[in-house]
């Protein structure tokens, strides 16, 4: 027998000499006919037979029953006095616990507690106290907002909603003794011109806060008119008129006496007065004054019930807000086929509602009041956004010193695409910076395209933006009863806050809670 070897052929005919390659040694040379020794066999020992036990995943072979996920043991929270037989099993938690209890972790089991409030005021947890809420229709983006409001309420926090489209707030708001504003089409008027408390408040703070607040009561009145000036026309008013406008408010604020309205502001501006000519450069031709305000007027006529914004900003306000309490600013009568009545009605709101905590605010900073928290809620972001072009900037306005008031935040939409759906660059920009610039970001269930743009503000892994793609999964359909099931991602949602880790939610509604929260009761039963 031969073997082949890579320097020629060997020849192998001695079955010693292959024993012992087989054994990995080499041989040595005998003489012709002497045997090569062989070694002593060592003595076996006996066997230990070990009784079998199972393993942490269980019994290992066929049928035994190995499991290849460990579940999560559940976890409680509580005080020592609740738990103290338990007191010395503890274990440190994985979640936050300060603030409003949300819900259960995906992954740890551990109750997580969650508001933009607490984390900003106690646990330090973020720079600014604002939310971003994201998600599909259907999947609870409003429900999640309403369990922070109710726990916020129980804090000694005022939960206000400035314009509820559905309404989403109106039944929690009523059972925690709030102040519901209805407004619409023949329901309720809002005078974009009422500056509120603000003229009654300055009259009992010193001069310099006194000073600060009435411009700051100018400067909302102003910046109101113009907003519905750019949902009517669907472009802001250019540069001369906001001059105008702002010079005429003035006027008017020295001449009138009591609490003006659209028509006066119209007025003053048909009058003529010199102080108008000048600011409208003129030149001493009344009727280039006359060309140059025509449009102005056009578009204030529209605002008194003549255009298509209808009388709900032409009368005074018919239900002023209450500081010391919840507030729901009701404008679900305004139908959804007339979106720029609701994104005008919603501007308006916001307008107004801000300055009035801005009179709690400064009457606390005074002394003359105590101290007061809100938590604004501001839902249906993109109506607004996309009413008209230069409303990116109006909103901007309104929301960007939020820290400095006193005043926690959310802002609520439903994707990425309808920040980014706007007309301009700069737009597109700004408006993504209300992201960008939020405390944290709350995503529930969304498609795969969205997920680049979200990533490009709020960076995730790859096993997060699966997780958030799971979420928005159509349900099945459950063919023993003939209806959808639930959808599989109803509740859960995502808490981003910058560059850590997300935190996997679920959110299950109290008994207490279902009533309040039944978004579809004029659907029976449903």
């Amino acid at each position: 027998m031969t073997t082949y070897h890579p320097t020629g052929v060997v020849p192998e005919d001695d079955e010693t000499t292959k024993a012992g390659r087989r054994r990995g040694k080499r041989q040595k040379s005998l003489p012709h006919g002497q045997a090569q020794p062989t070694a002593p066999k060592k003595e076996k020992k006996p066997r230990v037979v070990r009784p079998r036990t199972a393993g942490w995943r269980g019994w290992t072979g066929y049928g035994a029953g190995s499991v290849g996920y460990v579940e999560a043991a559940p976890e409680w929270r509580g005080t020592t006095v609740q738990v103290c037989g338990l007191w010395p099993f503890a274990a440190g938690s994985g979640t936050p616990a300060v603030g409003v209890p949300l819900g259960r972790s995906l992954t740890g089991g551990g109750t997580l507690c969650c508001d933009p409030i607490s984390w900003f005021q106690r646990a330090k947890l973020i720079l600014n106290p604002s939310e971003f809420v994201l998600g599909k229709p259907g999947l609870g983006k409003s429900t999640i907002v309403r369990r922070q409001a109710l726990g916020l309420a129980g804090y000694g926090v005022n939960p206000v909603v400035f314009g509820d489209l559905k309404p989403d707030y109106a039944d929690l708001i009523r059972a925690l003794g709030g102040q519901v504003i209805t407004l619409g089409r023949g329901r309720g008027f809002l005078n974009v011109l009422d500056p509120g408390e603000s003229r009654a408040a300055a009259a009992r703070l010193p001069e310099a806060a006194r000073r600060s607040l009435l411009a700051d009561a100018h400067g909302r009145r102003l910046n109101a008119v113009a907003s519905l000036i750019t949902v009517l026309r669907g472009n802001p008013p250019a540069d001369r008129e906001e001059t105008i406008l702002n010079t005429a408010l003035k006027l008017l604020d020295e001449r009138f006496d009591g609490v003006p309205v659209l028509g006066d502001l119209l007025a003053v501006i048909q009058e003529a007065p010199e102080a108008l000519r000048s600011v409208a450069l003129d030149r001493g031709d009344l009727s280039r004054y006359r060309e140059i305000t025509e449009n102005l007027e056009s578009s204030l006529i529209g605002l008194l019930g003549d255009g298509r914004l209808g009388e709900m900003f032409s009368q005074p306000t018919s239900e002023p807000m209450r500081r010391d309490s919840p507030v729901c600013f009701d404008v679900s009568a305004i139908d959804d086929g007339e979106s720029s009545l609701q994104a005008a009605a919603l501007l308006a709101c916001w307008s107004y509602g801000f300055g009035a905590i801005s009179v709690a605010q400064a009457l606390a900073d005074a002394g003359l009041e105590p101290r007061r928290n809100y938590f604004v809620i501001l839902d249906e972001l993109w109506r607004v956004l996309r009413a008209g072009r230069g409303l990116v900037d109006r909103v901007d306005a309104l929301t960007r010193l939020n820290r400095q008031r006193g005043v926690g935040m959310a802002m609520i939409t439903h994707t990425m695409s309808d920040l980014l759906a706007l007309p301009t660059e700069e737009d597109r920009m700004k408006a993504k910076g209300f992201v960008e610039r939020a405390g944290m970001v709350i995503t529930g269930g969304l498609p795969a395209a969205e997920m680049p743009q979200l990533n490009s503000v709020v960076p995730m892994t790859s096993a997060e933006q699966r997780m958030i793609e799971d979420w928005s999964t159509p349900p099945s359909w459950d063919s023993t009863r003939g209806e959808e099931a639930p959808p599989p991602g109803l509740g859960n949602f995502m808490v981003k806050v910058g560059g850590r880790p997300g935190i996997p939610v679920h959110v299950d509604l109290t008994p207490a809670e279902l009533d309040v929260n039944n978004t579809n009761r004029r659907w029976g039963n449903v």
